[in-house]
């Protein structure tokens, strides 16, 4: 592999960071806000088409506990809306006709229509949670039925110079997964889930595995196999697959959550059966839902709760940081504009606490594939590279506070941990029955949920447990194990951060030595509590 680059230092000033960081949503007031940010550049891109025509408008309620909300629900009917609720939940949907959801909460609800024809209901204001509930309900969400989606869709490079790629063997070589892969530890007895928004071409999965001389990959679907074919699913899958030849592999039908609103219900709902149909996999998702200062953190209450379910029966969760740099929340308006303030942010869903964020490196090996270094992934001119930063939604979990960074904040910081994402220095797989490498937090994502799958095997097999919930492990593995864990990477920057010694907001925590994480993690198992 090449040597590695100077880091790239990205468009957005420290101001301007700081400024985003700084920005909060919430009031206490007890009257609805004016929300400014991405959720006002939004509608300030679209055509507002006056008061909303929609049957039924709804917004997220968060609760404080999963008892039956009884209150929301008595003061929903005095205001001629109704409440949705699943026993267990810690959150419920209110909705009614628009002009009712307007009058109750004291905001405007109006239809837009955006550049690209869509039309969606919103309010610019933000509800307040009304003074009799403020006991019962924590938190409102956003009044939009519109959230931006994309899948974070690689880059792909012709495979015109081998030795700047990783065949399979040779992926699992860098991250020092060969020994258990050689020992029979490939993934055997796990199932790995990769939510996607396309589909893909089975003759492309059958001319990799016929390549490389793996297992054949007949992926289950879940949902229908979707009509787009962007390569994204096609790379998922071929990347988890050259980790963990033997897990069974599954592809979750994605699209059906972004149709019609109800977005972050619909991706709850869909998490629930995927966890009801394969309990203990290990999921891998490389799809941006909206940006985290686009909504709120009741917005995200199903979410979580379904992630969460899902971590108590064995399930781990990888998602891609994002491929722009911690400007994630660029997306949805004028893309010729200069990088601003309104731009930073982080992937809604990569944000929660219960999710392993992925972000990206470029990688150096010697000539047998073995790990030299890594660097951050950014290429400035074309604005991408590792996303991450600081969660304008979540506080900073237990496990994350001993971490130090430059800035000086109590918020969740992303991404946890990091793989290869440089096109110049991805993996090889078949698209289009061609040989090219792929690229992206997208990539980074399925190679850490194949890891997760090897280890399970390793660990189920000599004593332990699958390792579920990762976070709190991979932080106290850094803070001190046995064996060194994890490569530290300490050069490249995004546009929030710099790479430095320890934990930093570009690459986290840093790349696996899996042989030496998983002996780590079954210490741990074993060690009295």
């Amino acid at each position: 592999m090449r040597a590695l680059r100077v880091p790239l230092v990205l468009l957005v000033a420290g101001a301007v960071v700081v400024a985003a960081i700084a920005f909060r949503p919430h009031s206490d007031s007890g009257l609805p806000q004016l929300i400014s940010g991405p959720f006002a550049l939004l509608l300030a891109g679209a055509t507002n088409l006056g008061d909303s025509q929609a049957r039924s408008v709804e917004l997220t309620a968060e609760l404080p506990d999963a008892q039956r909300p009884d209150r929301l629900d008595a003061w929903a009917t005095a205001n001629g809306l109704s409440v949705r609720w699943q026993p267990g939940a810690r959150w419920a949907v209110i909705s009614g006709p628009p002009a009712r959801v307007a009058a109750a909460f004291h905001v405007v609800v109006h239809d837009f229509r955006a550049k690209a024809g869509q039309v969606f209901y919103a309010s610019p204001q933000q509800p307040a949670v009304p003074a009799s509930l403020r006991d019962k309900v924590t938190g409102l969400g956003r009044i939009l039925s519109y959230s931006p989606y994309h899948s974070n869709s690689p880059s792909f490079r012709p495979l015109d110079v081998p030795d700047h790629s990783l065949p399979p063997d040779s992926l699992r070589t860098t991250y020092n997964v060969r020994p258990l892969t050689e020992a029979g530890y490939t993934g055997r007895g796990g199932t790995i889930a990769v939510f996607g928004f396309d589909g893909f071409d089975q003759a492309d999965l059958d001319m990799f595995t016929a390549t490389y001389g793996l297992p054949r990959l007949v992926p289950e679907v879940v949902g229908g196999v979707p009509e787009q074919r962007s390569g994204e699913s096609t790379m998922d899958l071929q990347v988890a697959h050259a980790i963990a030849p033997d897990a069974r592999k599954v592809l979750v039908n994605a699209r059906t959550t972004v149709a019609g609103g109800s977005t972050y219900v619909k991706i709850a709902e869909l998490m629930q059966s995927v966890d009801r149909q394969f309990p203990g996999a290990v999921w891998s998702l490389s799809i941006g839902w909206g940006c985290d200062r686009l909504i709120t953190a009741a917005d995200l209450a199903p979410i979580r709760g379904a992630i969460s379910t899902a971590l108590a029966h064995g399930t781990t969760v990888f998602d891609a940081s994002g491929d722009l740099a911690g400007l994630e929340c660029k997306r949805g308006h004028d893309w010729s504009a200069p990088p601003g303030p309104a731009d930073v942010g982080l992937d809604a869903v990569a944000s929660l606490p219960e999710v392993t964020s992925v972000g990206g490196t470029t990688l150096s090996t010697d000539e047998n594939y073995r790990w030299l270094g890594e660097q951050a992934w950014s290429d400035g001119p074309l604005t991408q590279g590792s996303g991450g930063g600081v969660s304008n939604l979540f506080d900073r979990p237990p496990w994350q506070a001993a971490v130090t960074t430059t800035t000086n904040t109590v918020r969740r910081l992303t991404p946890d941990v990091s793989a290869v994402a440089d096109n110049s220095t991805g993996a090889v797989i078949v698209q289009n029955q061609q040989l090219v490498v792929g690229g992206g937090t997208s990539q980074s994502a399925p190679i850490w949920a194949g890891i997760a799958a090897v280890m399970n095997q390793f660990l189920v097999a000599n004593g332990g447990r699958p390792v579920g919930e990762l976070n709190p492990m991979l932080y106290r593995l850094k803070a001190g194990a046995a064996r060194p864990a994890f490569h530290d990477i300490t050069l490249g920057t995004n546009a929030v951060a710099i790479s430095q010694p320890g934990y930093d907001m570009v690459t986290g925590l840093g790349s696996p030595d899996v042989d030496n994480m998983v002996r780590d993690i079954l210490d741990v198992q074993r060690s009295p509590r």
